[in-house]
C-alpha cells in the first residue's frame, strides 16, 4: 500500500510540473508572436536637459504613420507602437530625437535646447525682424538704396519702391517735405504716420540725410505696429540710423551735383497771335475786332510780347549733396559722425534752400 500510495503522488507531481511547463512556454510563445507581430505599450517620460523639468506636450509620434500622442503634465506618455518601429519626440525650442523601440517598454527621453531656434528673436514693432517670417505687412528698403537715388528727402526716395505706401510732395517749394499715406487715411484728423528714429518719436524725418540712413521699415497693419497702440492708427514709419563699427577710423565722402529743368514747357502766343485770335473771337461773335494790326511791328512795339512761362521759370536750376562721414571704433566703444550740405535751387523763382 505504501509503494502505491508513493508511485500515486510521483504522478501528480509529474503532472502538475508538466502542466505549468507547458502553459509557461505557452505564454512565452504569445509573448514573442506579440512582440513580433502585434503591438507594443510604451511608456516613459520626456525631460528637459538644461532643467531637468518635465514636458509637457511633446510630441511623441511613430515616424512613418500617424499614430502619435503628448506627454502629460507630468511628462509621462504612452502608446501602442509596432515593436521594430522609431518614435519621434518633437518639441518647439528643442531638437528633435529619434529613438529606435528594439522591444523596449520603457523609454525615457531627455531632449536637448535648440539654441538655433531661441535666437531667432522677432520684434516686428522695433523693425527686426527674419526676412522668411514677413508676411507681407512690412517694407524695407536699405539705405544704400536710398543713396542711390539721389533726393533731398529720404521719403522721396521711397516713392515707387513700396507697396501700400503713397507718398506725394506736399508743395513744388524746394525743401518742402512730402505726404505720406500708408493704405489709405486711417483718421479725419489726418494720415501722416508715426515716426521713429532709432527707437525715439519724431515728428518728421526731412532733417535726416540719406547717407546718415541704415535702413527704414514701413509697417502697415495693426498687427506689426500694435507695440505703438493708437499712434500708430495710420502706420509706423521707423528709421535706422547708421552707428559706428568696430575697427580703425574710416573716412568717407559721397556727393552729387546735378540740374534741374521742366521736362516740357506750354508753348504761348506771342502779342500779334493773340490779337489774331481775339479780333477772329470778336467777329465769329458778331462784334468789330477788338485790336487793329495795321502795320504789324508798330503793333509789337504798342504791346508788350512777354513770355511769361520763360520770365518766371529758371533753366538748369542746380541742385547738390555733399557728405563727409567718419566711422570707427574699439572693443570698449564705437563712434559715427557726419556732416552734410544739401541745397536745392527753385525752378520757379529760383529760390535757394540748402541745409
Amino acid at each position: 500500500m505504501r509503494e502505491l500510495h508513493s508511485l500515486i503522488c510521483s504522478k501528480l507531481h509529474i503532472g502538475k510540473f508538466l502542466k505549468w511547463f507547458f502553459l509557461i512556454v505557452l505564454l512565452f510563445s504569445l509573448g514573442n508572436i506579440t512582440a513580433q507581430n502585434g503591438k507594443l505599450l510604451v511608456k516613459g517620460k520626456v525631460t528637459s536637459q538644461t532643467d531637468k523639468e518635465a514636458l509637457i506636450g511633446v510630441s511623441v509620434v511613430e515616424k512613418g504613420t500617424s499614430n502619435g500622442t503628448v506627454s502629460n503634465i507630468d511628462g509621462d506618455f504612452s502608446l501602442n507602437v509596432s515593436a521594430g518601429s522609431t518614435l519621434v519626440f518633437s518639441y518647439v525650442g528643442y531638437k528633435t530625437q529619434e529613438i529606435a523601440v528594439n522591444n523596449k517598454t520603457i523609454i525615457n527621453v531627455v531632449l536637448n535646447d535648440d539654441n538655433e531656434v531661441l535666437e531667432e528673436v522677432v520684434v516686428v514693432g522695433y523693425g527686426t525682424m527674419k526676412k522668411k517670417l514677413n508676411t507681407g505687412a512690412t517694407v524695407q528698403v536699405k539705405g544704400d538704396d536710398l543713396m542711390k537715388q539721389n533726393t533731398t528727402n529720404a521719403l522721396q526716395a521711397l516713392q515707387g519702391s513700396t507697396p501700400g505706401v503713397q507718398i506725394t510732395s506736399a508743395s513744388g517749394q524746394p525743401g518742402k517735405g512730402v505726404n505720406v499715406t500708408i493704405r489709405g487715411a486711417g483718421s479725419i484728423y489726418g494720415s501722416n504716420p508715426l515716426y521713429i528714429v532709432d527707437g525715439v518719436q519724431v515728428g518728421d524725418i526731412s532733417y535726416l540725410n540719406n547717407s546718415d540712413i541704415a535702413s527704414i521699415d514701413v509697417l502697415k497693419d495693426a498687427a506689426s505696429a500694435a507695440i505703438y497702440g493708437a499712434q500708430a492708427s495710420n502706420g509706423v514709419v521707423l528709421i535706422t540710423t547708421r552707428t559706428g563699427t568696430k575697427g580703425a577710423n574710416k573716412l568717407t565722402f559721397d556727393g552729387y551735383y546735378g540740374i534741374q529743368n521742366i521736362a516740357k514747357k506750354t508753348e504761348l502766343l506771342d502779342a500779334g497771335q493773340y490779337a489774331t485770335i481775339m479780333n477772329e473771337q470778336a467777329i465769329n461773335s458778331g462784334n468789330s475786332p477788338l485790336y487793329s494790326t495795321t502795320g504789324k511791328g508798330a503793333f509789337l512795339a504798342k504791346y508788350a510780347n512777354t513770355n511769361w512761362l520763360d520770365a518766371i521759370t529758371v533753366d538748369n536750376a542746380p541742385m547738390y549733396d555733399y557728405n563727409l562721414s567718419m566711422n570707427g571704433g574699439t572693443d570698449m566703444s564705437n563712434a559715427a559722425i557726419s556732416l552734410g550740405l544739401t541745397g536745392q535751387d527753385g525752378i520757379v523763382g529760383g529760390h535757394d534752400v540748402s541745409s
